[in-house]
C-alpha cells in the first residue's frame, strides 16, 4: 500500500499503529465522555484536545452527533453548531494536527474542512449522504468508510451496560462485511476519489452482535487482505461491556485487550477515547509485532 501524505504528514502503513483521540461533541455518548455540557462546552473541547496532543495523538477525531444504538441523529445545522467552532480553535492553536471530522452530511464535512479538517471519517460509508463523496474528492483529502448495518429495530438498550444490536443476520460475516465495504470504495473511486486517500473500518459495534464483534475483531487481517489501510475502534464498545458486565467507565483493560488483538491482526489505525493509556498500549504491541 502507498503510503498516505496529508499536507507535512505522511503515514507509512505498517511501519506503526497510528493512534486516533475521540472528541465527542455530543451531549449523549455512549461512552460517557459527551463534552457538550453548556457553558463550558468549548473548554472541555480544548482541555481534552490538548491533553491528547500532549499525550502523542496522531489524528483527533471531531463529532457532533451520537452514534450510539439508539440514539437520534441530528441536523446539519445543529451538527455544524457543535463542531465547526472546536475545529477551528483546534486548527489555529495546533497547525499541525490532523483533525478528522466524523460525519455522513457533505453540507457538514464541507464545512469542517474549510475550518481545517483534513479527513473525513465516514460511518455510513458514503451511503447515507450522495453529494459527500463528491465534496471529499474536491478536497482532494482521504476518506474512512464504515462498514455499517445499525437498525433500530435491532439496537437493544440495557441499564448500565448500554446499547447493543441483537438478531443481526449475516450468511457470512467476513464476506459479507468485505462486499458491502467493498461497494464503498466503488462509489469512492467513482466519484474521483484516489485509491490511496481511502481507509477501510470493519464497523465494531455498528449492526453486528456481540458475538459477531469479537469474531470480527479476531479476523481483522481478512479486512486488510483487501488491499486498504484498516482503522479499527474498538473503545469502551458495549461487546466489551456485555462480555465483560462492565459499564462504559470501566471498560479500559477490555478496550486495551481488544486494540491489542487488533494491531495484531494488522490494524493501521486505532480510534480511542483513553489516548494516554492506550498510546502505551499500542507502543507495547507494535514493539512486539512490528518489524
Amino acid at each position: 500500500m502507498l503510503p498516505l501524505k496529508i499536507n507535512d504528514h505522511i503515514l507509512t502503513w505498517g511501519a506503526r499503529t497510528y493512534v486516533m483521540g475521540i472528541l465527542n461533541i455530543t451531549p449523549d455518548s455512549f461512552s460517557g465522555d459527551g463534552l457538550l455540557v453548556a457553558p463550558s462546552g468549548l473548554k472541555a473541547c480544548m482541555d481534552q484536545a490538548r491533553r491528547f496532543v500532549t499525550a502523542g495523538v496522531d489524528i483527533l477525531d471531531i463529532g457532533g452527533e451520537s452514534t450510539r444504538p439508539g440514539s437520534q441523529p441530528v441536523n446539519a445545522e445543529t451538527e455544524n453548531q457543535r463542531v465547526i467552532p472546536v475545529i477551528q480553535q483546534i486548527a489555529a492553536e495546533f497547525p499541525a494536527m490532523l483533525i478528522s471530522i466524523d460525519t455522513y452530511k457533505a453540507s457538514v464535512a464541507e464545512k469542517a474542512l474549510h475550518a481545517g479538517a483534513q479527513i473525513v471519517n465516514d460511518v455510513w460509508g458514503l451511503r447515507a449522504d450522495p453529494n459527500l463523496a463528491q465534496v471529499i474528492a474536491h478536497h482532494h483529502v482521504p476518506v474512512i468508510l464504515m462498514h455499517n448495518r445499525s437498525k433500530p429495530a435491532n439496537a437493544q438498550v440495557q441499564a448500565n451496560l448500554g446499547g447493543r444490536y441483537v438478531g443481526m443476520e449475516y450468511i457470512d460475516l467476513l464476506r459479507d462485511i468485505n462486499n458491502e465495504l467493498l461497494e464503498s470504495v466503488d462509489l469512492a473511486l467513482a466519484a474521483g476519489i484516489p485509491a490511496e486517500h481511502i481507509i477501510l473500518d470493519p464497523g465494531i459495534g455498528f449492526g453486528k452482535t456481540v458475538e459477531q464483534n469479537l469474531e470480527l475483531l479476531n479476523r481483522v487481517d481478512e479486512i486488510r487482505k483487501l488491499g486498504y489501510p484498516v482503522l479499527l475502534g474498538p473503545s469502551r464498545k458495549s461487546f466489551i461491556g456485555f462480555t465483560l458486565d462492565l459499564p462504559p467507565d470501566q471498560r479500559l483493560e477490555g478496550t486495551a485487550a481488544a486494540i491489542a488483538v487488533g494491531i495484531v491482526r494488522g490494524a493501521d489505525i486505532v480510534r480511542v477515547h483513553d489516548v494516554e493509556f492506550m498510546l502505551r498500549v499500542v507502543r507495547m504491541t507494535d514493539a512486539i509485532v512490528r518489524k
